[in-house]
């Protein structure tokens, strides 16, 4: 059921949120900057009119959303600081001082999972569209893009192949146990054993000793899927999950394609980038479009299957002209994205293809492709981005482009308060002048200067 607005009896002695806080706070600014009715329009539709209790407010939860990927919070502590913050209440929408929490932390997954990916993209969207509002963005600054790719790391530990044998006989275990499956033996105690054996084998630099520990825990884990295979003819779908990775598992080799490397989030992919401190990352690639000259991300998304780079940028581009409403003209991308797949109307520029034969106007904007990398790194460390914790590859899209409208948001909080303290400098400034000029006057003739 949709929200229902709640009937508010004035208090003499209780005041509102607008005569405690200060107006000119950016998160105010912001709060009547937004179109928040935008998204009553377009969430509107997955609430029912006579169905169900009446639901939270739109506005509450998308506002909860910007401000836990704006500050790098989690869906628990961004409603512990929204219970302190009377300016995040005022953002969300409320018009008296909350005393107690406005609803559950897993209110916002289920809202997460019952809006989708595509109808998430509102939410950048709007971003977008007031940082053009304020005239932040300018329409030249849609014409030039920089794309570039990272990766979007899942919340897993460094897979071993002793680790994925023992928690997967583990799972398997536990799995027969809730039905009622009476195993020949189900290795827990000895599973246990043998893991330890192995990584301190592992650590003593013992490697054949190590082998022969995580060889035991395969053959364990076999024993148990084929004791479960022969007492249960059809298994659940549960089960069946459970049993189809187990065997995926046994049967993978080193270098086998499409290997799994978490038992809870199967998705997860092996991607090198060549970083010399980090050689592998798990976890799926994202593709960032921002604009060349002030730094507005326009289009973010995961790619799953670890993707070439080139392949990535039609479907980046057409991200972008849908949250922009323009088609850019040039794109600027690095090296990677040779033999793209973009048949589109812009321009594509590799970086440091053929740059000594080009004008010097050319090689200022070719150039200027690197300022995506700050932004990319902004995004990963002040977003949310560098791990994410949301289940599956939905999750993946949807911390992505999360992640984005919250570096937006903290562009937009900056050009907001800027003005108060360009009002403040000048005060400064105007207070020492006024102090030098009554330096002045309280020179007589009879001062004398002596020049040297």
């Amino acid at each position: 059921m949709r929200h229902k607005k709640e009937k508010i009896n004035m208090d003499l002695f209780r005041s509102r949120l607008e005569q405690i806080i200060d107006l000119r706070h950016p998160l105010c600014k912001l709060a009547r900057a937004i179109d928040w009715t935008v998204f009553e329009e377009e969430f509107g539709a997955f609430y029912s009119e006579s169905m169900g209790r009446p639901a939270k407010p739109i506005r509450l939860l998308v506002g909860l959303h910007y401000l836990k990927h704006a500050f790098g919070e989690s869906d628990e502590s961004v409603l512990e600081r929204f219970l302190e913050n009377p300016y995040w209440q005022y953002f969300c929408g409320f018009e008296y001082f909350q005393h107690e929490l406005p609803l559950d932390p897993t209110t916002l997954v289920k809202w997460r999972k019952r809006v989708g990916v595509k109808r998430l993209e509102a939410l950048l969207k709007e971003t977008v569209s007031v940082a053009e509002r304020g005239k932040f963005l300018k329409k030249e600054s849609k014409k030039r893009l920089n794309v570039d790719t990272t990766v979007q790391e899942k919340a897993i530990a460094f897979p071993t192949d002793a680790r994925l044998y023992h928690k997967m006989r583990i799972k398997l275990v536990d799995a027969a146990r809730a039905r009622g499956i009476k195993l020949r033996q189900s290795y827990t105690r000895l599973g246990k054993r043998v893991f330890v054996k192995q990584g301190r084998y592992r650590h003593a630099n013992q490697h054949k000793r190590a082998r022969k520990m995580t060889m035991k825990l395969k053959t364990y884990l076999g024993r148990v899927v084929r004791d479960i295979a022969r007492k249960v003819e059809e298994p659940d779908s549960e089960l069946a999950e459970l049993l189809a990775k187990a065997n995926r598992l046994l049967t993978q080799e080193r270098k086998s394609k499409n290997k799994l490397y978490s038992i809870h989030a199967p998705e997860v992919e092996c991607i090198s980038k060549g970083k010399a401190h980090k050689r592998y990352e798990f976890g799926c690639k994202v593709g960032v479009v921002s604009t060349s000259r002030d730094n507005w991300i326009v289009g973010i998304r995961a790619f799953h299957g670890n993707p070439y780079d080139g392949h990535t940028l039609a479907e980046s581009l057409e991200q972008s002209e849908r949250i922009m409403g323009a088609t850019p003209k040039h794109v600027y991308v690095d090296l990677g994205y040779r033999g793209h797949n973009y048949d589109g109307n812009a321009e594509v520029h590799i970086a440091w293809k053929g740059l000594r034969k080009k004008s010097r106007w050319d090689r200022l904007w070719r150039k200027r492709r690197a300022a995506v990398e700050p932004v990319i790194s902004h995004v990963k460390h002040d977003n949310w981005m560098i791990r994410n914790y949301l289940k599956g590859k939905e999750g993946d899209e949807i911390n992505a482009l999360l992640a984005g409208c919250g570096y937006n948001i903290r562009k937009l909080l900056k050009a907001f308060f800027w003005p108060e303290i360009r009002q403040a400098l000048m005060r400064l400034c105007e207070g020492f002048f006024v102090h030098i000029a009554t330096c002045k006057r309280q020179l007589t003739p009879n001062h004398v200067i002596i020049r040297t």
